[in-house]
């Protein structure tokens, strides 16, 4: 629970509290005199008869009723300390900054639980314990620097780690990036994330609120309770973008078919950003920077002018765009030469716009006039404007302040040089901007955040799936495992996915009178091996009966072979669905490429389940193989429209089938017209 008495105390007691700052019991209290703290502030050192200029009580029992206590004491101490301050004192929020609890031992879980039932017993907020603390403009009570420039509009930063959420703040602080609050929720015990975002939520004003979380995130104990408050936030008007830690832990496990081996939880939570249209990050120079960029106007196309007097990084700004899906379009005709003649001679305006290295802050200004009014389809502007170290930039920056107080387009200033141009860079960031010092890290967030859908409506669709049929095969199937391949047809129907015309059989007969039903050429698999293609279970292009029969022959010698199947034919374009169970989080659905590019090449999107078209065809055009899928070389295009259907029919069958804990539809074969399921395994654990 998140009360006043965390957010806004009138009274705080500090137990451990001490003279020294370099040790956290000192630094809090610094830190909270000098970030001006209204309200009143009491210290608990037993050896100390002032700590700070404040009088010290050298016992707990003597502090009068206090509405916030932050211990920063050894862990054996905390529960006494925690039912006695909240028992005789009144205290209704803990900060525990001490570590030593569920962390590092058994004992310490034992410890952390104690405080956790007490904070239960008296309707207490909890943070931590081992954290750095929380930091807002009511109180700072951290113990750690840098202290960010604290202002109504700034970012709530939430992180689970205290150390990192200092790196973090150490890298947003260059570059003029301002907080709202800062939390580290350490073991978040009694709160977490999830918490967090839910406080945000449930008292959003849109008038006086911040819009822009950032989060770092090391584990999601609750994803439904993230994804619903993070879709709420966004539709609110906020916008969220996250590092999720450890995302290789489980990355590359043993499995038993394709999506064992890509499925992690790393696609679970990739699947739960782009539903909740969270902006993944993956360091902490693209977090911040992409923070920064949440600060500036929103950028409504794709339409990049560069303007700038050095002409390398104006190409490398070009080339990092381009390559993350955005655009720096040619600007020619007659404005453009009407621009050149107001700029020195060799100034170059095609775009980059190069007014030179001896170009004047006055030019500067012209070049985003004529962007922000003359040149209609740019949508944003980049300025790249750093020293050699002959002149001062006061005055250049003077001019890019007032340009972005005036202009509707976003202004993304690039200002490299921080050594050179340390006081300056430094004075344009008083005036409350951002800097981008680096153009491709720039790029790269854009690029991320362009990427990034928005939040997936919350409400589910049937689109005619026979749930009544699927809840009838489910409970007749009496073993776990592998499903045969007429029950995986079965499920399919459910759903209305397209199925190749096939037969299974131990009758060589039976399989021949089918292929000649059907017709030649036909395809021939064993069935029972997991991998066919592996132990040489798979025969295409089978043109004669006689062929057939010694595909048959062979195929029933192989080990653990169960049948043959024999399928029509088809040619298309291979592509891929899976689907996996992920405890907590639901059905994580893949689609990529497929036949052997699924394992080679891994090129695949993850949602998560139940999908809409609009998520469907987002994780489409987000993978790397797509110019294939829409057509490349002359080639023509598969049915996109189709493939998101099965794509959403297959997600929302899963919605009502969790005991399909795993799923391949590998390949599906595809053309401009249609979109067929040739081969797929289920998985079902009841």
């Amino acid at each position: 629970m998140i009360n006043q008495q965390l957010l806004n105390p009138k009274s705080i007691a500090i137990i451990g509290g001490s003279n020294n700052v370099h040790k956290p019991g000192g630094a809090v209290v610094r830190n909270l005199l000098s970030g001006g703290y209204q309200g009143t502030l009491r210290i608990v050192n037993p050896k100390e008869d002032e700590v700070q200029g404040i009088k010290a009580f050298h016992d707990a029992h003597e502090l009068p009723p206090t509405e916030l206590a932050i211990l920063v004491v050894a862990a054996k101490f905390c529960p006494d300390y925690v039912e006695l301050l909240a028992k005789e004192k009144q205290t209704r929020a803990f900060i525990i900054i001490s570590a030593g609890f569920s962390e590092e031992t058994k004992a310490g879980a034992e410890l952390e639980q104690k405080i956790l039932d007490i904070c239960k017993q008296y309707d207490a907020a909890l943070i931590g314990p081992n954290c750095i603390g929380l930091l807002n403009r009511n109180h700072h009570s951290v113990f750690t620097k840098p202290i960010p420039k604290l202002n109504a509009q700034g970012v709530d930063f939430v992180s689970g780690s205290g150390a990192t959420a200092v790196f973090i703040l150490e890298s947003a602080v260059i570059k003029g990036l301002q907080f709202n609050s800062v939390w580290s929720i350490g073991n978040g015990k009694q709160i977490g994330i999830e918490d967090v975002l839910q406080y945000f939520d449930e008292n959003y004003n849109p008038d006086t609120d911040s819009k822009v979380k950032l989060l770092y995130i090391e584990n999601i104990s609750n994803p439904d309770k993230l994804l619903y408050h993070a879709c709420s936030l966004i539709r609110k008007g906020c916008r969220i973008a996250a590092i999720k830690a450890g995302s290789s832990e489980s990355g590359s496990r043993a499995a038993s078919s394709h999506t064992g081996a890509i499925a992690s939880s790393d696609s679970a939570v990739e699947a739960l950003f782009r539903k909740a249209g969270i902006v993944r990050c993956f360091s902490r120079e693209e977090l911040t920077t992409v923070g920064c960029i949440f600060t500036l106007p929103e950028l409504k196309g794709k339409n990049f002018a560069i303007v700038t007097h050095a002409g390398g990084p104006g190409v490398m700004l070009t080339d990092a765009l381009s390559k993350g899906g955005l655009n720096v379009p040619k600007i020619d005709g007659p404005e453009a030469d009407e621009l050149k003649s107001k700029l020195f001679p060799g100034s170059a305006v095609a775009n980059p716009i190069d007014i030179l290295a001896t170009g004047t802050p006055e030019h500067l200004g012209i070049a985003i006039d004529y962007c922000e009014n003359k040149f209609d389809d740019i949508d944003a502007i980049a300025v790249i404007y750093g020293t050699p170290g002959l002149t001062q930039l006061y005055e250049a920056y003077e001019v890019l302040h007032q340009k972005m107080l005036e202009c509707k387009k976003p202004i993304f200033p690039i200002l490299p040089s921080l050594h050179t141009a340390g006081p300056e860079v430094a004075e344009f960031l008083q005036k409350g901007h951002v800097n981008f010092s680096d153009e491709v890290t720039l790029a790269t967030a854009l690029s991320q955040i362009m990427r990034t859908p928005k939040p997936a409506p919350p409400e589910v669709q049937l689109y005619g799936i026979d749930i009544p049929r699927l809840n009838k095969i489910i409970f007749s199937i009496e073993n776990n495992g592998y499903v045969p391949p007429q029950t995986v047809r079965d499920i399919l129907s459910c759903a209305g996915i397209p199925l190749v015309p096939e037969m299974v059989s131990t009758s060589k007969e039976e399989l021949m009178a089918f292929a000649n039903q059907v017709g030649y050429p036909v395809v021939a698999k064993v069935v029972g091996p997991v991998h066919k293609s592996d132990v040489g279970g798979v025969t295409l292009n089978i043109r004669t009966e006689k062929h057939l029969a010694l595909e048959f022959d062979r195929m029933m010698q192989i080990p653990d072979a169960t049948g043959v199947m024999v399928q029509k034919m088809l040619k298309g374009t291979e592509l891929f669905i899976g689907a996996k169970y992920e405890e907590r989080f639901g059905h994580v659905v893949l689609c990529g490429l497929g036949g052997i590019f699924v394992e080679v090449l891994k090129d695949v999107s993850s949602g998560l389940a139940p999908l809409t078209y609009g998520e469907a065809y987002s994780m489409i055009h987000s993978l790397r193989g797509y110019k294939i899928i829409k057509g490349t070389r002359g080639q023509q295009g598969i049915n996109e429209q189709k493939y998101a259907e099965i794509i959403v029919r297959l997600s929302t069958l899963l919605r009502f089938a969790t005991e399909i804990k795993e799923m391949d539809i590998n390949p599906l074969l595809a053309d401009e017209n249609n979109v067929v399921a040739v081969d797929a395994r289920i998985l079902i654990e009841k």
